[in-house]
């Protein structure tokens, strides 16, 4: 399949320190007022519109700039299968089945605005015609990852009060298992072929419906989407964004991070049900008049990815594609721009990745409860493990347990700015549970949980979570730097690094390894020794893990982050049960 396509990881322009003054040096052959508005908003240049709908404030002057002849030809949206399906829509296309989808969710569904949906679906067209016509009807839109059991789907369908969920025929019997404890479900509609006892059909309905809607008028402030996300302790929580938020935040970090034009099409492999494919497969490339990519990809494949003609690859797996430079077929020829997001790449990979393919990897960072928090833009210089600095309209510190800043180079929580002004890009709330809400705030700042340093030209490197740092004999040790000594070593695979009780030092470093094919075989004592060894010479010496265990695959969840605590706990019981508590 021959393509020009922008996918997600980290890209962008130099970002001055002040975090809402403009950047520079950016040129643009096509850019139109729709970008330079809501980047403005962001700069902190023009204020928050009262009103706005990213179906009709963005989406639909999209279709108007297609229609006059100011936009490129290339589509909005472009899916492909393993099948040889293929689905393109326009603007305009985009528009009309959207306000059909938004006609069966009033009328066939019964919903209101302000309503919630839950959506379980893989990656099908389907998916981003229901989020633009939720837009298009005020009703909140709560995705959800196709990996999600049925207990999974009972919390949140009781937690959110969700009147209808959207999945396929592959969970609608998941969904059927727990109905009957669910008071508030009123509709199930099912995304298949065939129709099914109970559930309307969403391809049946689109024959049947009109297109004919008008949009409602929302505030900024209302309420768009929500997100399920982990925490360290309790169930999910319910992170609510609004129409501004989500629809505006991204205007910025898309056109200079992730360096969109209505020119480019942009590939991101993530799961519908990840908060990255609102950031990077919806409100960033659609709001820069971009095309979306999607490639229904129903399980992780680097090989599919390589062979695909890409100028600009985005993915939070780029740790697995990176493996992929071992084998000299897969050269990238089209490759012409690289970002990594979700987790802190190894400086490691970032030099292999460019040895290989002689582009750099521009890291970023956010949150489900934010946009993007910092970046290394385009033109800025890289540092390898940073990521990068603040992005407007953020202003980024490093504070201690008490909101005060730190010095330059001091350890401490990342944390955002949000007295005597919050910024608009932020979460409203944490959905009916004001404890953990007020528990992100310090002082003047919300707390991302993250740790990290900044260094005196502004840039910022992460450290680890709040919850996994490890305080050894008073040496605290984050995971990432240990597990970045590692990954260099030839028979580490992948690695996940905690705390491990110890009664002299209070805790120990202790790696769990995945090893190579190659190393499996080898002596499991002196593999220990010999990684021991690498790590001392590789960081500081004390930072080595003095317990290793070999295991063949890490605790993950469904979006593919590893699950540290599930290993902090099965320490903390092998601690229990050798001292009799």
């Amino acid at each position: 399949m021959r393509s020009f396509v922008k996918s997600w990881i980290p890209q962008c322009l130099q970002i001055l320190r002040s975090p809402c003054r403009l950047f520079y040096g950016c040129n643009r052959l096509l850019t139109s007022q729709i970008i330079s508005y809501y980047d403005s908003v962001n700069q902190c240049e023009k204020e928050l519109p009262e009103y706005f709908n990213f179906a009709s404030d963005v989406l639909d002057k999209w279709s108007q700039l297609e229609k006059d002849g100011r936009r490129p030809a290339n589509p909005a949206f472009w899916w492909v299968n393993d099948e040889g399906e293929e689905v393109k829509w326009s603007f305009e296309e985009l528009g009309f089945l959207s306000r059909k989808t938004a006609n069966i969710l009033s009328e066939a569904c019964g919903l209101q605005r302000g309503d919630r949906i839950i959506a379980v679906l893989p990656r099908v067209p389907e998916w981003w015609l229901l989020n633009v016509a939720c837009m298009r009807t005020g009703i909140v839109f709560i995705p959800g990852t196709s990996q999600l059991t049925a207990k999974d789907i009972l919390y949140r369908l009781q937690a959110s009060k969700a009147k209808c969920i959207v999945t396929s025929d592959t969970l609608a019997p998941a969904v059927e298992s727990v109905m009957s404890e669910c008071q508030f479900l009123k509709t199930k509609l099912i995304v298949a072929k065939g129709s099914r006892d109970g559930w309307l059909n969403l391809k049946e309905l689109f024959a049947v419906t009109s297109a004919d809607h008008k949009c409602v008028k929302t505030r900024s402030q209302d309420p768009m989407l929500i997100y399920f996300t982990s925490g360290s302790t309790g169930s999910p929580k319910m992170v609510v964004q609004s129409h501004g938020s989500y629809g505006i935040g991204f205007a910025t970090s898309g056109r200079y991070w992730m360096n969109l034009t209505p020119s480019d099409i942009m590939w991101n492999t993530s799961d519908t049900g990840w908060v990255k494919a609102a950031w990077s497969s919806v409100f960033a490339p659609w709001i820069n008049g971009s095309c979306v990519f999607v490639h229904s990809l129903p399980e992780f494949k680097p090989a599919v990815i390589a062979e695909v003609s890409i100028t600009f690859l985005l993915m939070k797996k780029l740790r697995k594609l990176f493996y992929l430079l071992f084998f000299p077929s897969y050269k990238f020829m089209s490759l012409k721009h690289c970002l990594s997001g979700g987790e802190a790449l190894n400086p490691e990979v970032m030099e292999q990745w460019k040895i290989q393919t002689g582009l750099d990897i521009y890291e970023g960072y956010g949150q489900t409860e934010t946009v993007t928090i910092c970046a290394n833009m385009k033109g800025m210089k890289i540092k390898p493990g940073s990521l990068g600095k603040a992005v407007p309209p953020y202003d980024v510190q490093i504070i201690d347990d008490h909101g005060t800043v730190v010095p330059v180079g001091k350890e401490g929580n990342i944390a955002i700015r949000v007295q005597p002004e919050r910024p608009f890009c932020m979460f409203s709330e944490y959905l009916d549970n004001p404890e953990k809400t007020a528990e992100c705030m310090s002082g003047n700042f919300y707390v991302t949980g993250d740790r990290g340093i900044m260094d005196e030209e502004g840039y910022v490197w992460f450290v680890g979570r709040s919850d996994d740092i490890i305080n050894s004999s008073g040496y605290r040790i984050g995971p990432f730097e240990v597990e970045s000594a590692l990954i260099q070593h030839p028979a580490v695979m992948e690695s996940a690094v905690v705390s491990s009780p110890d009664p002299v030092r209070g805790e120990v470093v202790k790696a769990f390894i995945v090893l190579a094919p190659a190393f499996v075989s080898h002596d499991p004592e002196k593999l220990t020794q010999d990684l021991q060894q690498h790590v001392k010479k590789v960081t500081a010496p004390y930072k080595y893990p003095r317990k290793v265990e070999f295991v063949q695959a890490l605790p993950k969840t469904a979006t593919g982050k590893i699950q540290r605590k599930v290993l902090r706990n099965k320490e903390d019981c092998m601690e229990e049960q050798a001292t009799g508590d």
